[in-house]
């Protein structure tokens, strides 16, 4: 219990930080002062930027409330909390809490020295077995909670989750229920559904959140996360399915279909809950569901779960048995009330005793609130010593040489300590190392065949450039690929017509041999020769072939050659090179761009050889990193 009467309690959700302040009146009512709920946006639910995230709205929603009360309970969110119900064997009272540690060890899936776990008897069997919910949450997380609250100028007194809460909140304002009632929370990144019947509590976490629905019509809509977020709270709701008008409006038939099929997903989940409650558990059939979260009041959610479940469906009102100050706007609360079921049972806490008692405070957090509550002790006693020490002057003396010891005793100790933070700063650099001469090595091997289907490609197109042109000209063809060059990349072929280069046919090659010869010289400077092929530099240097400073090949320079056939027609061989250029140029190619991609220079005719050569720069679409 809280001595002061003023208390904040806030449920760090995955979507939406939600605050309450109450206080307890004179006759021990809890008296709800006021409240507020802030939007995280996809950032809250990933790690990287969430206590960033969750701290700037704590700080923004305190400033703009003037909230002045210190003293707060949290509830960690959804996601981030373990949770699981065992059952144990009738043994002595003495043996339970030596059981239930080995049952943490065997169903807390991470090192028991790195979470937070706590436990709670919840009642016995028919069979005399201990019905024991076990909860636990990594250190890490609840510290990061605890450095959250202090920044904010907060005292965290209490870290629970949000079945325990839920559960709390439930009991307080239904206790009158006794059959079987499921109160089903739908949060933005888990969902909730709790059993009450006669006293008895089961809850399990579903890992379905409304934020796949926003993510789902983001995506399928291309905009941006916390638009599709706003627009589905403006306009969604849940498709009833069968034969109803689709509406006209086509972000809402978009969102009404993506919200029916994860209600659908979620429904499966609660009923194979449902069929294990009773079935293992030994509960009744459900008489009513209560719903709750964020996500719930999407219109239409109460009629899907109805028609599903076949029983009553409402929303759960966790104020309904706390008083509420004037000055609260209810018909602002009553917009939001089916979503703070979480501080409700949050400052239940500071009421009375509740049905589910937990606390995941770690104890690196523990010994600091014990070292902030004795430090005005501390500073005090430091006091009196300081006077004690002008008073007696030879006292001064023996003090100042016990605090050098002490002073050089931790140089001792923080030296080794140095030492091996070196190390760890050495070996992390080497992992980053590794790293990343890894990522190259898998890039390289994910690339192997990329050549061989980049020459492929440009050798079928050849052939269907001959193939067209023999149609056309009634006497055969060849064209091939004489040499090709990039800035960071380069390969010649000085292998004549018989060199067997990518793009020529059997029969290019017999008719390259009866026209061209085989002994043909090389091309002279001005005779028509394609330009120098440039060279690599060292650095993987700028150009044609990639971004300036990298060894990125994203064009490729082409020399071709191919049988001069101007004897059987003028234009033979513009129309060969401008119908080359047309098959690369098409924009069902997989490999190249159409823009970037086409002819460059001039067409020149070898009469020494019976060809002609020119020059092809192909963009390709997806740059190679050497």
């Amino acid at each position: 219990m809280l001595n002061a009467k003023s208390f904040v309690t806030v449920d760090f959700g995955a979507g939406t930080l939600k605050l309450a302040e109450f206080e307890m009146n004179e006759a021990g009512a809890l008296v709800l002062k006021q409240f507020a709920l802030k939007s995280l946006g996809l950032e809250g639910s990933q790690e990287a930027k969430r206590e960033e995230v969750v701290l700037k709205a704590l700080q923004e929603v305190l400033a703009e409330r003037g909230v002045k009360s210190k003293e707060v309970n949290v509830c960690a969110p959804g996601f981030h909390v373990f949770s699981k119900f065992v059952k144990l064997p009738p043994v002595d009272s003495g043996k339970i809490t030596q059981m239930i540690q080995y049952e943490a060890q065997q169903n807390v899936p991470f090192p028991l020295a790195e979470v937070v776990w706590d436990y709670q008897i919840l009642g016995t069997t028919a069979g005399g077995e201990l019905e024991v919910l076990l909860v636990a949450i990594k250190s890490d997380v609840v510290e990061g909670l605890f450095r959250v609250t202090e920044t904010s100028g907060l005292k965290l007194s209490l870290c629970d989750v949000s079945p325990a809460a839920l559960c709390n909140a439930f009991r307080f304002n239904y206790g009158e229920l006794e059959d079987c009632t499921m109160l089903l929370d739908i949060g933005a990144k888990t969902s909730n559904l709790l059993f009450f019947e006669k006293g008895k509590v089961f809850s399990r976490s579903i890992n379905l959140g409304a934020n796949s629905i926003t993510q789902d019509f983001a995506n399928e809509s291309k905009l941006k996360f916390d638009v599709a977020d706003k627009i589905k709270i403006d306009e969604g709701f849940v498709s009833l399915g069968g034969a109803y008008e689709e509406p006209e409006n086509p972000n809402q038939a978009a969102i009404s279909k993506i919200a029916r099929q994860f209600m659908t997903r979620l429904h499966i989940q609660v009923n194979q809950t449902l069929q294990f409650y009773r079935g293992q558990q030994g509960g009744s059939a459900p008489q009513r569901l209560f719903l709750s979260g964020g996500a719930s009041i999407m219109p239409y959610t109460a009629q899907f779960f109805a028609e599903k479940l076949n029983v009553p469906v409402e929303y759960f009102n966790p104020f309904r048995s706390v008083q509420i100050d004037p000055s609260v706007s209810l018909e602002e609360l009553s917009r939001v009330a089916h979503s703070l079921g979480e501080v409700t049972g949050l400052a239940l806490r500071n009421l009375a005793n509740c049905p589910v008692e937990l606390n995941l405070m770690p104890e690196s957090t523990l010994r600091w609130q014990s070292f902030n509550q004795k430090k005005p002790y501390l500073l005090a006693t430091v006091g009196s010593l300081v006077i004690m020490a002008f008073a007696v002057g030879f006292l001064f003396e023996k003090l100042a040489g016990v605090k050098h010891e002490q002073v050089e005793k931790l140089k001792g100790e923080i030296a080794p300590l140095k030492a091996r933070e070196d190390k760890f700063k050495k070996a992390y650099g080497n992992l980053k190392a590794a790293q990343q001469n890894l990522q190259q090595t898998t890039a390289w091997v994910e690339e192997r065949y990329y050549w061989a289907d980049l020459f492929r490609e440009l050798r079928g197109t050849m052939i269907r450039v001959e193939e067209l042109t023999k149609r056309k000209l009634g006497t055969d063809t060849g064209v091939w690929i004489e040499s090709w060059s990039s800035p960071n990349l380069t390969l010649s072929s000085e292998t004549g017509l018989m060199g067997g280069m990518p793009g020529m046919t059997a029969e290019s090659e017999a008719f390259a041999r009866r026209y061209g010869g085989e002994g043909r010289r090389p091309m002279a400077e001005g005779e028509g020769s394609p330009p120098p092929v440039p060279q690599p530099t060292a650095e993987g240097a700028a150009g044609a072939g990639g971004p300036p400073g990298t060894n990125q090949v994203d064009t490729i320079i082409v020399t071709c050659r191919g049988v001069n056939l101007s004897a059987v027609s003028p234009s033979a061989n513009t129309d060969i090179a401008f119908a080359l250029e047309s098959q690369l140029k098409d924009k069902d190619n997989p490999l190249f761009e159409p823009a970037g991609t086409g002819l460059t220079g001039s067409l020149n005719t070898d009469e020494t050889t019976g060809t002609f050569v020119f020059n092809m720069t192909l963009k390709l679409k997806r740059p190679l990193k050497l």
